[in-house]
């Protein structure tokens, strides 16, 4: 069963539209006055856009209800579905363990044995990024953007050297080490006598 979705992709632009987008760009890379048309026909294209842009996340919005839909009839909407999970992986769908447990049940089809190895990558990727993106949230900015500072001290200067293999730990020291007894105060010499003169 054809799907109505294999040709809504994309977005066209008419004649007047890439006229419209080519003034812009040039605006952009060489900029000077723009006249009272060009700022409107700029406005003009940047609603198109954007309505352009609505229209699409509605379409996919249809599309993966849809694919539910076909999913959970299966496996009388077997060419459906597959047809329509094509679609879905296009318009960006992350297939999930439904679309993994399905394909999997019809593997026997040589169209859903390929889209199970195209979809387990792709929910093996998923689960990736998400793990990648998760540690980035979670592992603050590395330390070493500091070293880049004046005065900063690199990894070794900031660590106690470690003793090599099989060296002898150093003895700890005594506490007459550590405090030495205080001296006392040398007496100061008793001035000589002087001899009686005689």
């Amino acid at each position: 069963m054809p799907t109505p979705y294999g040709n809504r992709g994309g977005l066209a632009f008419g004649a007047e539209e890439l006229r419209v987008l080519r003034r812009a760009l040039a605006l952009a890379l060489h900029p000077s006055p723009a006249s009272d048309t060009d700022v409107r026909d700029c406005l003009r294209l940047a609603e198109s856009v954007d309505e352009a842009a609505r229209e699409s996340a509605r379409m996919r919005a249809f599309l993966f209800a849809d694919l539910d839909r076909y999913r959970a009839a299966l496996p009388g909407t077997l060419t459906g579905y597959l047809s329509l999970l094509q679609d879905a992986l296009a318009a960006g769908h992350q297939p999930g363990a439904d679309d993994l447990a399905a394909l999997r049940a019809l593997r026997g089809n040589p169209t859903a044995a390929a889209l199970l190895e195209r979809c387990r990558a792709l929910a093996e990727q998923g689960v990736r990024d998400r793990l990648e993106a998760r540690h980035r949230r979670r592992v603050p900015a590395s330390r070493s953007h500091l070293l880049a500072l004046p005065g900063g001290l690199s990894g070794a200067e900031r660590q106690p050297a470690r003793p090599a293999p099989g060296t002898p730990p150093k003895p700890m020291p005594t506490p007459a080490e550590v405090f030495p007894p205080k001296r006392r105060p040398v007496q100061p010499a008793a001035p000589p006598q002087q001899l009686a003169a005689g």
